[in-house]
């Protein structure tokens, strides 16, 4: 807290040029504070509750859709082009996202962005990549052999339409590790962590990524305990290397491997032929 107070006292008696020159922020210490990074966070929840809702909305009219709470959510997750509706909603609701984390960190163009957030390797090789994801889906295997999987909501959607398998591989891959990457080990972290510590901050992003997932996976224990399990490694990593591009490396790869299996399987009619896990944003 010191050092952050001392770097403002310099920022404000020093012209703006040279203070850019002299700019070096530490990522565990970084010029926003929890207040902005929690209000980037229900942001980016009330954006992926939202933005569905608001495409939706039309197309239920046109439809003359009423009725109970349960039985419009029973025709949203079974017709092919509500799901479809809902999926492309969430790449406006990501870019907003991405827009507010991006003002925050940047404060209007004072920090760089990727610079500020930690886009540095921390010390992780290039091997410590596989040996994580390996392990994780061993684990995986493990809970998935006592733990069998149940069919979720998540699940649904993707037997809705290739179309929406096809969305759902999008996002997974162009958008959701970034955006997510930025709101939780990006921001949230880095701002609890300096006002209560590493262990506190830690815990409190693993289950508020957590939380914010559950609405996919409820049905199913063993994916909830699975996406507990990477939250947390992807948290520890965050605060093992003080930066954020190992933590985005991780999932960018976890979520393209299980894309590549999502998309590369034939048959979504039973439960035993769907990928059981796979961390994609909220619909």
């Amino acid at each position: 807290m010191h050092d952050f107070e001392q770097f403002n006292k310099i920022s404000k008696n020093t012209p703006q040029s040279e203070t850019s020159a002299k700019m070096d922020v530490d990522p565990d210490n970084p010029p926003w504070n929890i207040v902005s990074a929690i209000g980037v966070w229900i942001l980016s929840v009330l954006a992926i509750l939202l933005f569905p809702l608001l495409t939706l909305f039309p197309y239920l009219s046109s439809r003359g859709i009423r009725g109970s709470h349960s039985e419009i959510q029973e025709f949203v997750l079974n017709d092919p082009t509500a799901v479809l509706l809902q999926l492309i909603s969430v790449l406006p609701a990501h870019l907003l996202t991405f827009a507010a984390a991006w003002l925050v960190v940047t404060k209007g163009r004072k920090y760089k962005f990727f610079q500020t957030l930690g886009w540095r390797s921390g010390g992780m090789r290039w091997w410590h990549y596989p040996l994580i994801l390996g392990g994780f889906f061993v684990v995986a295997a493990v809970v998935g052999s006592y733990l069998p999987e149940h069919e979720t909501d998540l699940i649904r959607i993707l037997k809705s339409s290739r179309a929406a398998m096809y969305w759902v591989a999008i996002l997974s891959v162009a958008t959701a590790p970034l955006v997510e990457e930025v709101v939780y080990r990006g921001l949230l972290y880095p701002a609890i962590q300096r006002s209560a510590g590493k262990v506190f901050a830690v815990a409190i992003v693993t289950i508020l990524f957590t939380i914010v997932h559950i609405p996919q996976y409820y049905q199913s224990i063993s994916t909830v305990l699975l996406l507990s399990l990477l939250s947390l490694i992807l948290t520890v990593v965050r605060a093992s290397t003080r930066n954020l591009l190992p933590c985005f490396i991780i999932h960018l790869l976890f979520n393209a491997i299980q894309s590549i299996m999502l998309l590369a399987n034939p048959d979504l009619s039973t439960s035993d032929s769907t990928p059981g896990f796979i961390v994609l944003p909220g619909l």
